[in-house]
């Protein structure tokens, strides 16, 4: 990057009781294209422009008429499934608080809670076309430990659009670094006509993250 790229960086000051982490982070969120981009074009996180890469590649929203959107928080998501799909029937939960979406059902309520796969098919009042799950269990420090927790996310996520997707339908997720774990990947293969894994450019280069895309759901026997 030339100097003059560089001087036209913000830079944040360690404030007291900011640890040196969390001002890098700043940083990186002040400087952030995407971060910037989201704010002009009025959707809630960068997160949005995974899942407009995501579609752009794999046609993801084509003729999508209802989607369950599985850790919708802040609700990225959600606005471009709207954008682009906008009579489409929207359903999302998330643990934490998400801000109202017109046209979309919020549930506040962990997915993983045994009322919650009823809830979500009962309020989309159809079967889905397109599961969404951009859940990620909350770190602890523990690489392994912090895998296995997102990836049981992952697998719950998956046994659901196994269950409810309609003939034909897509589940997309995000899975860690080194994709999905072979017995999760051998499940998708058997129910779906194709599987593939994709990091979008949205992505930051550092980031573990990868997104992967089941298609062509085959229907239950």
């Amino acid at each position: 990057m030339s100097r003059s790229g560089r001087d036209s960086e913000r830079r944040v000051k360690t404030a007291k009781g900011r640890t040196a982490s969390s001002t890098r982070w700043l940083e990186r969120q002040l400087n952030d294209p995407y971060v910037k981009q989201a704010k002009a074009d009025g959707y809630r996180s960068r997160a949005a422009y995974k899942l407009l890469e995501l579609d752009e590649k794999f046609a993801l929203l084509k003729g999508v008429q209802r989607v369950v959107d599985l850790g919708i928080a802040p609700g990225g998501w959600s606005q471009v499934v709207r954008k682009i799909a906008p009579r489409a029937a929207i359903v999302g939960i998330d643990l934490l608080p998400t801000e109202p979406i017109e046209g979309v059902t919020i549930f506040e309520m962990d997915f993983m809670d045994d009322a919650a796969p009823q809830a979500l098919e009962d309020a989309l009042e159809g079967t889905p076309d397109l599961v969404l799950s951009d859940m990620a269990a909350n770190t602890v420090g523990h690489k392994q430990t912090d895998h296995l927790r997102t990836m049981g996310l992952v697998e719950a996520g998956a046994w659901f659009a196994i269950e409810t997707l309609a003939p034909n339908g897509s589940f997309v997720a995000k899975v860690l670094a080194g994709g999905t774990d072979a017995e999760l990947l051998t499940l998708l293969k058997k129910h779906f006509r194709t599987v593939k894994h994709a990091k979008p450019p949205a992505s930051r280069k550092g980031s573990s993250e990868w997104y992967v895309v089941a298609q062509g759901f085959k229907g239950r026997s």
